[in-house]
């Protein structure tokens, strides 16, 4: 396995897979309608003009998972915190790619000199809110009965990473 940087070119297709797997029969991302080619490329250009990574795991030419983060709050003060996501191919599940994406984005949050990940998960989702917990997110809040999905109520469960940078946060 290669951690690699996702570009549309090579990942777009890949990505957008994965999306609307998760989409169509998970509750890690609270959508209904599956994506397009069209919103791959925006989100492809978001995270290029925000300068956030999308950092992938390949094997033999295949992406096996990918992660990012994005901006967590648009007002300005909010410019240390960013909130990230992981997905990994449901074929290739337990093999400690979302751990390895993870430390990769986390040395990504660091080198650009964030402060904290924030990442929402599926309260239900234990094997993320594992994957978090050993990888020493904390449990910051739940907002209870905020989607609805699949017939049922779901609660969002966020937990945070504190990082020691920036070396010299600044207003403004």
């Amino acid at each position: 396995m290669q951690i690699v940087p996702c570009t549309l070119q090579q990942h777009g297709a890949a990505v957008l897979d994965i999306f609307n797997e998760e989409i169509a029969h998970t509750t890690a991302l609270y959508e209904y309608q599956a994506r397009t080619p069209e919103n791959i490329r925006a989100w492809f250009a978001d995270k290029a003009a925000g300068r956030f990574p999308v950092i992938g795991a390949e094997e033999d030419g295949v992406l096996l998972g990918f992660a990012t983060y994005g901006t967590f709050r648009a007002r300005a003060a909010y410019k240390y915190t960013v909130e990230h996501s992981v997905y990994v191919h449901k074929d290739q599940r337990g093999r400690g790619i979302g751990k390895a994406l993870m430390i990769e984005l986390i040395a990504a949050a660091r080198a650009q000199q964030y402060h904290v990940l924030v990442g929402g998960i599926d309260a239900a989702n234990r094997t993320s809110v594992a994957l978090h917990e050993r990888l020493g997110f904390t449990f910051a809040g739940n907002i209870r009965q905020s989607a609805y999905k699949f017939g049922g109520w779901l609660d969002l469960a966020f937990y945070q990473l504190i990082l020691d940078t920036p070396a010299n946060p600044v207003d403004g």
